[in-house]
């Protein structure tokens, strides 16, 4: 089953820690040192730049790696929200 969720991570916050990239193949090294999304497959719904941002819609099945890379963070530069607009960084299960 697949489900509409946006990921948003803050490039200035953002720290090159690359926690979330083991969690998420998704995130990837810039060429600046810092993480980014790698929006290039059929599931992305939508990607911009808002402010310091860079947000991705996406619309498939992998909800949890986005959340579990969230919960990674150490500098909590990554955010996962729900069609509903719910923002959820934290309560997903950690399988």
């Amino acid at each position: 089953m697949t489900t509409e969720y946006e990921i948003r991570l803050d490039r200035e916050r953002c720290d090159g820690i690359f926690a979330c990239l083991v969690r998420d193949d998704r995130f990837v090294e810039a060429t600046d040192g810092l993480a980014t999304i790698e929006a290039s497959d059929d599931s992305v719904a939508s990607e911009r730049t808002a402010e310091t941002a860079l947000v991705a819609t996406f619309d498939d099945d992998r909800i949890d790696a986005a959340r579990q890379a969230a919960r990674a963070c150490p500098v909590d530069a990554i955010s996962v929200s729900g069609t509903d607009g719910g923002t959820d960084t934290t309560e997903a299960d950690d399988e």
